[in-house]
């Protein structure tokens, strides 16, 4: 396994209005990388190493305001969804494979949702339609928290997303879904996700959290190198990937 110091060096794009440092690393069919609310793309360097080892070229984004990225007084998923959708479209890259966590996962719903057919195949993990899909304990500490020093990237949480299982329905491709069994996201709305995608697998990881099978855990990326496989060697005998 290669060390995560082989995905050091940086590229940066302009799109939607923003600038967006990511990390590129491999050939082969590419796969976008999403991390969770307040991180950056080396929460991924494991699924990273994995994947480019696998024979993928992936793209690990640091989010709008995260990262290398400029920090920003206000979030909302749709943008994020946005800035992806172009960065994509940017650089060219067809039907990617993509994965996001936590809030990763919320931006790649609302990229297929609104701009259907992009991705080739998706997988999330931790991902929720709404705040009142998160723990309720937790989202009263964080409502704590913000009252005495707001944090905008805690008020996007604590106010987004909004999307409706009716608007899942519309995703054709195939997607993953995962969530540990003690995942600060309720098991209900793991399942009402995996329940209104048309073409979901719903994984529940037993003993795991919110993060365990993916913070510097092989577990996720094994995942995805197994449920993209069978996908990828479709994509990969019919048109290039990239422009």
């Amino acid at each position: 396994m290669m060390s995560s110091g082989s995905f050091e060096a940086m590229e940066k794009v302009s799109v939607n209005g923003v600038t967006l440092h990511y990390a590129v690393a491999g050939e082969g069919y590419p796969v976008v990388l999403l991390h969770g609310n307040g991180e950056d793309h080396h929460l991924l360097d494991t699924e990273t190493e994995q994947l480019v080892q696998a024979g993928y070229r992936v793209y690990a984004l640091d989010s709008r305001g995260h990262g290398k990225n400029e920090p920003m007084s206000e979030y909302h998923y749709e943008d994020m969804a946005e800035d992806v959708y172009h960065f994509i479209k940017k650089l060219g890259i067809r039907k990617p494979a993509l994965y996001g966590h936590s809030d990763g996962g919320i931006i790649a719903l609302l990229l297929e949702i609104r701009h259907p057919g992009t991705l080739g195949i998706m997988a999330i993990s931790g991902t929720n339609l709404s705040p009142e899909g998160i723990d309720r304990d937790l989202v009263r500490e964080w409502e704590e928290e913000n009252k005495e020093w707001k944090d905008p990237l805690v008020t996007l949480m604590l106010t987004e997303p909004h999307i409706s299982p009716e608007s899942l329905r519309t995703i054709s491709i195939p997607v993953l879904v995962t969530a540990g069994e003690f995942d600060l996201v309720l098991r209900s709305e793991t399942e009402a996700i995996a329940k209104n995608i048309p073409n979901a697998t719903l994984r529940i990881l037993e003993g795991e959290d919110h993060g365990s099978y993916i913070d510097g855990s092989e577990i996720m990326g094994q995942m995805l190198i197994d449920f993209f496989g069978g996908f990828i060697r479709i994509m990969s005998s019919s048109k290039p990937h990239e422009t």
